[in-house]
């Protein structure tokens, strides 16, 4: 991937679209008409997110509409909860469907009576082979397939048969719905493919209404079809399929039975599925994970699922700039996840407030400050947004730091606190480290003894005196105390499927993924921080955000509560991908 975060790639999907609302190819007056059809079978990861970008976005780019529609043809696999969380997620991206939600079960009745009128054409025939015996029929790339002994039944003998199984005579497997079209067409996906299967299920909307349900590949290009849909836009494993969508249409209009008041058809436009190191892509092996225990759920923020980078804390406009980004592809690649990051971290940096927190605390008691005394020192809440304001940070005898900023024997080029040494404490003043307090057992540094320059309050010395270092801290008498959770790519390569044969690619999980840190201590503006910093205003989904001075990027988890506060770190500071694309400039 060559873009660099101020590119922005063509989109032939878009070119596309403009000729042929010049040419009015779909009729003068036609509007723009796009689909997401996602199965609700499983959580939707970052892939269906660009996926979500594209149509939707494409649809409000020309003052078009967009429909939801489930793919809700397989009810041993979709569930309830599945659909609510395609809705959240799609909402959350900053769509909305409005009146335009619709299920592939919506048209049940009406693919059912197309299929009655397939096998009265001679173009459908029921079959008793079982799904493996249909698969290894099939032939290969280079030799066809072999026809099945049932393709020649009458039509009598098929309809009879089709309504039985609609009639719920049959068991699960015993029979299929095939088209009848060639078993030795080059395309596998016309060698007679299955049209309806038996499967004795309830579903989540029609009940036990019906026992036989289509395929994806029979339902899909009709949906479009009664949508109304102008361009349907899908990824590229289903170019092969589309020659199959358009047998399934055209026999429809031969048959006279094409869906009144649609002038057009939908045609099909392929881009490359989205790729991201480090995460894995497959909503079946995403599901092991959760079923495995890997992980703690769908929105574990480890997941790539939208939902778990949700509560990892991307922002959803983070992710539409890393859409438009990295474009639309018409050949597969692999995007780094360096990318995704520098795309949150833009607009973090632009809208998070800074807070100090201390992650690993050292206590510091400054001996020379006075007893008892509490001052309210100014801090900027993000130098990046003037209209941020300012807030006060309460500063006293003791206080927390870092134990990383505290060296007894500095290495060579160390400038932060060490015996005899000085630094700046942010928005605070010069201290200098005069003493060590060990525990006498283990050797253990417990805390250090300080003095502070009163004269530097802000970090500025009067007579001029150069300090290198600058670190952040919490005032011990008002810290809170907290939990942070630090989080890293869920696997260690950048393709979690390189595995040598016979390795499972469950080996490439990263037993380093998550850190969980108690006793940290926070400032006390982020005691309450969905009020502290006015989350519901200044984030669209109400997540309160933040940068911790010198640590990374933080959100409020959800199981954060007024008693106990959970932070996730959404990602570091260091931000490798600006650099590399400086350096390519």
């Amino acid at each position: 991937m060559t873009a660099t975060p101020s590119t922005r790639p063509s989109h032939f999907i878009h070119e596309i679209i403009d000729e042929d609302l010049r040419t009015n190819r779909n009729g003068a007056g036609t509007q723009v008409a796009t689909r997401f059809p996602p199965e609700p079978n499983g959580y939707l990861h970052i892939g269906h997110a660009k996926s979500i970008c594209l149509n939707f976005g494409t649809a409000r780019k020309y003052n078009g509409r967009c429909h939801l529609r489930m793919d809700d043809t397989n009810p041993t696999k979709e569930e309830q909860e599945y659909i609510d969380s395609i809705k959240q997620d799609v909402r959350w991206l900053g769509f909305d469907w409005g009146a335009h939600e619709y299920h592939a079960s919506d048209y049940f009745e009406q693919l059912y009576q197309w299929a009655l009128l397939f096998i009265k054409a001679g173009k459908a025939y029921v079959c008793d082979l079982t799904p493996e015996e249909v698969s290894k029929s099939r032939g290969s790339l280079t030799s066809p397939g072999k026809e099945s002994p049932f393709r020649g039944r009458s039509v009598a003998e098929n309809l009879d048969l089709f309504e039985r199984m609609h009639k719920g005579e049959f068991p699960d497997g015993s029979h299929t719905l095939r088209a009848k079209i060639d078993m030795a067409h080059p395309n596998l996906n016309l060698r007679d493919p299955v049209m309806y299967r038996i499967l004795h299920a309830d579903h989540p909307r029609t009940g036990g209404k019906w026992c036989i349900y289509p395929m994806y590949d029979y339902a899909h290009g009709q949906s479009d079809w009664l949508e109304g849909i102008t361009h349907s836009i899908c990824t590229l494993e289903f170019e092969d399929h589309k020659p199959l969508y358009d047998w399934y249409i055209d026999q429809i209009a031969s048959f006279g039975a094409a869906p009144p008041g649609i002038a057009y058809r939908p045609r099909q436009y392929e881009f490359a599925r989205l790729n991201v190191t480090h995460m894995m892509m497959s909503k079946r092996k995403l599901l092991q994970l959760v079923q495995d225990k890997a992980v703690r759920g769908w929105d574990d923020p480890r997941m790539p699922t939208i939902a778990g980078i949700r509560r990892r804390g991307f922002t959803p406009e983070s992710l539409r700039d890393f859409a438009d980004r990295i474009g639309v592809a018409k050949r597969e690649n692999t995007i780094e996840i360096e990318l995704l990051e520098h795309c949150l971290r833009e607009d973090l940096n632009k809208r998070a407030p800074r807070a100090m927190a201390v992650l690993r605390p050292l206590k510091v008691v400054i001996e020379n400050y006075p007893q008892g005394q509490i001052e309210e020192l100014d801090a900027v809440n993000n130098p990046e947004d003037p209209s941020a304001g300012t807030r006060k940070v309460p500063f006293g005898r003791e206080i927390y730091i870092e134990q990383e900023d505290f060296a007894q024997v500095p290495p060579p080029k160390y400038f932060r606190l060490s015996p005899g040494k000085e630094v700046r404490l942010r928005w605070g003043y010069l201290i200098t480290c005069t003493g060590v307090t060990k525990d006498p057992a283990t050797g253990a540094i417990q805390e250090l003894r300080c003095t502070y320059d009163p004269a530097t309050r802000g970090g500025n010395a009067p007579d001029g005196r150069k300090v290198k270092a600058t670190i952040h801290w919490v005032a011990a008498a008002q810290a809170v105390d907290a939990q942070v959770r630090l989080y890293d790519h869920l696997f260690t390569k950048d393709d979690p499927n390189d595995v040598p044969e016979g390795a499972d690619w469950r080996s490439n999980i990263n037993p380093k993924s998550l850190e969980v840190l108690t006793g940290c201590k926070v400032e006390p503006s982020l005691a309450a921080p969905t009020h502290a910093n006015s989350a519901s205003s200044r984030w669209t989904d109400g997540i309160a955000r933040y940068q911790f001075e010198r640590q990374g990027y933080f959100c409020v988890d959800a199981e954060s509560t007024s008693d106990r506060l959970v932070f996730n770190r959404t990602v570091t500071l260091r931000d490798t991908w600006a650099k590399l694309a400086a350096k390519s400039d």
